[in-house]
């Protein structure tokens, strides 16, 4: 994980000294409330529908089991003794005080963590795999990369006000697990044939009320160019990007108004003053930050404890929720924060103590989130994975359902937040129960559910999606249908008119059940849509309608 230098702990004092002066004003009645807005927003401090909302960033998704104590201690005495895990690999605490969060933010710089930049219009939280620097498919360690990215654009005077939030993501594996085709710039990282780094640069995704998937406009950047080409996007966004529309300030609004290859000339001919330029990274640059990432000695493989036999449900824990590493001796491991009668992505303050300790333990101290809202091991020695699953069997964070139906995405919804339409929590849980019996036989499904058109659970591209909408007062859900995330990025499509919430359980299950009708030997759920089309899905859901009314 990435080690705070000087500068890094100097900076994040500062902030927190700053932004402590801009309470005590607030309070005072120095400040208006229009005037402090924009100032607690960039310190990630929401008004929601009960109380305030403190996000904190999670740079790249890694934390270490001190941060995660803190975390926990933060819940415990500052919120109501959880925490929310989010799409964007942050954390977010649902009940904190305006008066407080000062005294939050310095326990957080204390440890090498911050609120800087979750929210505003400016550049948000850097994300990335989760398995960064362990996946077995990985081509080029995407962290140091982020971490540049996170440096030069924490603070920076000229993207401070841009025309809307604007979010990063990088991806150096074969398999996309960062989302890149929905964010505003990501960055696809390869090696050419002379083992250069080199990055495709894309452009213009983003979900919301106008979902759009991100276009290529740049291949083979040299990795010295990152942060020159990104400066050249910044600038063009900010300099043609709409302002007088909230809703059309997105950058994929510009970029499908004046097409990719015209806004890719418009970066262009800003990269022309800045290609070379003082921001160019070095060989010496890389190195530097690359070395304050702290990764583990990985010991040499252990023996493993001979058992009788292997623990019920060890093997269906096994091949769900392990992940191949690097390393052949030891494995990632995924912690489903999905679990009954809990708000999926939600980690109690006795849950986050506990993975502390079982982080020290199984993986060297260190723990990553993901943007599906679960957290991982990222470094267990194969010999001690039974060892492991029994223990978080006794926490109950030991549930088999990672790629499963009950592994839903999940925003707060009508529950807490004050822009949704419809609650998204209680529903996801009913979708769970419903598919339960069939569960098993649905591999690699992905159901995301959202309270409002924010698509903050990313049901856009979910190969089942819901987004909630309010009709009089009521809850009512549209289901979209053929959605993906990943390096195939694809946009889902309504199968219908809104249903109320009691029946859209029913409706994914008939989805469900006719995949598992029509499937070939070892196809999925979204290769199944994707060969059939949605229309036949959508022609299946109407029979069996007819024939229950």
């Amino acid at each position: 994980m990435y080690r705070y230098d000087a500068v890094d702990r100097l900076i994040v004092e500062e902030r927190v000294a700053q932004y402590r002066d801009q309470t005590q004003r607030y309070l005072a009645g120095l400040i208006d409330e229009d005037a402090f807005k924009p100032l607690r927003l960039q310190n990630g401090l929401y008004i929601q529908r009960y109380a305030p909302m403190l996000r904190i960033a999670i740079p790249y998704g890694v934390l270490s089991s001190a941060q995660l104590r803190t975390l926990a201690s933060i819940s415990r005495r500052y919120d109501r003794g959880y925490g929310h895990f989010t799409t964007r690999q942050n954390i977010q605490f649902n009940w904190v005080k305006v008066e407080e969060v000062p005294d939050i933010l310095a326990e957080l710089a204390a440890i090498s963590m911050h609120a800087i930049q979750t929210s505003g219009s400016c550049v948000r939280n850097v994300t990335t795999d989760a398995f960064a620097g362990v996946a077995a498919d990985e081509i080029v360690d995407p962290r140091p990369y982020c971490e540049l990215m996170r440096q030069w654009s924490t603070l920076h005077p000229e993207f401070a006000h841009l025309p809307r939030k604007f979010k990063v993501a990088f991806n150096g594996a074969k398999e996309d697990r960062a989302a890149t085709p929905v964010h505003d710039l990501a960055f696809d990282l390869y090696r050419d044939d002379a083992g250069e780094v080199r990055l495709v640069v894309k452009v213009g995704g983003g979900q919301g009320r106008t979902p759009r998937l991100a276009s290529v406009i740049k291949r083979d950047l040299h990795w010295s160019e990152l942060l020159t080409y990104s400066e050249a996007v910044l600038r063009a966004y900010n300099r043609i990007g709409r302002r007088d529309n909230i809703y059309k300030a997105r950058i994929k609004i510009l970029v499908e108004s004046l097409g990719a290859e015209a806004f890719a000339s418009e970066v262009e001919a800003d990269w022309a003053h800045l290609r070379g330029g003082p921001n160019t990274l070095t060989s010496e640059a890389l190195s530097r930050v690359a070395a304050h990432f702290d990764d583990p000695t990985l010991d040499a493989p252990q023996e493993k404890a001979h058992r009788l036999a292997i623990a019920p449900g060890f093997r269906a824990w096994q091949r769900r929720n392990v992940v191949e590493h690097r390393d052949p001796n030891y494995a990632a491991v995924v912690v489903s924060l999905k679990r009954q009668d809990i708000a999926p992505g939600d980690a109690t303050t006795d849950e986050m103590d506990q993975l502390a300790d079982l982080a020290e333990r199984f993986s060297f101290g260190e723990i990553r989130v993901t943007h599906q809202q679960n957290l991982v091991l990222p470094n267990v020695s194969l010999a001690r994975l039974q060892d492991l699953w029994a223990e978080l069997e006794a926490l109950n964070l030991g549930r088999a359902n990672i790629g499963l139906a009950s592994d839903i995405i999940c925003c707060p919804g009508g529950d807490f937040c004050s822009l949704a339409n419809a609650k998204s929590i209680p529903l996801s849980a009913a979708i769970a129960a419903q598919l339960a019996s069939i569960e098993d036989e649905l591999d690699a499904l992905a159901i995301k559910v959202s309270g409002c058109i924010n698509a903050c659970a990313h049901h856009h591209v979910g190969h089942i999606g819901v987004l909630g909408v309010e009709k009089a007062g009521e809850d009512w859900y549209q289901v979209l249908l053929g959605g993906r995330a990943d390096g195939e990025g694809k946009l889902g499509v309504l199968i219908g008119k809104a249903v109320r919430a009691e029946d859209v359980p029913l409706v994914i299950e008939r989805l469900a059940r006719h995949y598992l009708a029509v499937r070939r030997s070892g196809e999925s759920f979204i290769k199944t849509v994707e060969r059939l089309g949605a229309d036949a899905f959508k022609a299946a859901l109407r029979v069996e309608e007819e024939a229950a009314a």
